[in-house]
């Protein structure tokens, strides 16, 4: 899939300040598919994340994110969606964001998301941490594709000009959770067993960054 014009565009401004200025640097971007679609899953410390995940992957892929319907007011509105965003209802359980983000990923797009929802406040103990969102992993399983974790640091010290890292994992083995048919309460467990899988993941990456 083809990035936008526009995504192009902020790449290529973008490219140069988080390479050098920032030090970005990336790990495991070998465990990337190279063709098709799949579910990209991250810790969420930033609003540069995206940049952080999208950078090392500019220009030969294109990202999707979720973002919250209130952002899209004219003129933000067509540059955040040429940006490659499109609507979710946070605090609602938003089936039409769901099932938009399993029409890209069939479609070869890769769709990040970011479990906890939020970004993570840190010193906090885990306990205190907002439960993952299941959102991923539904993705996933619902369009059969990889579910992948990345970690992200370094994108909170931004005034001390990082150093930004992401570690990519390989993709997580999902297949004793996907049947042909499942009834509604099948699929729900099957997609907090995929969560919890996803979390132990993506927290084992972010050690040593």
């Amino acid at each position: 899939m083809r990035p936008s014009p526009f995504y192009l565009l902020v790449g290529a401004v973008s490219w140069p300040f988080l390479r050098s200025l920032f030090r970005l640097r990336a790990e495991g971007v070998e465990n990337l598919p190279r063709q098709g679609g799949f579910v990209l899953a991250a810790n969420h410390i930033s609003n540069v994340d995206p940049w952080t995940l999208g950078i090392p992957l500019w220009p030969r892929r294109y990202l999707r994110f979720m973002a919250k319907s209130e952002l899209f007011w004219w003129p933000l509105g067509p540059l955040i969606r040429a940006g490659g965003a499109f609507k979710v209802r946070r605090g609602e359980r938003d089936v039409q964001a769901i099932n938009r983000a399993v029409e890209l990923v069939r479609e070869g797009h890769i769709v990040v998301m970011f479990p906890h929802g939020t970004r993570e406040r840190k010193g906090l103990v885990k306990r205190h941490q907002p439960r993952a969102h299941t959102g991923a992993a539904r993705i996933a399983l619902e369009a059969g594709v990889p579910l992948i974790p990345a970690a992200i640091e370094g994108a909170d010290r931004l005034t001390r000009l990082g150093p930004l890292r992401v570690r990519y994992g390989k993709p997580l083995e999902l297949d004793d959770l996907r049947g042909r048919e499942q009834s509604v309460a099948e699929q729900s467990v099957a997609a907090r067993e995929a969560t919890d899988r996803l979390i132990t993941e993506i927290e084992r990456l972010s050690r040593g960054l």
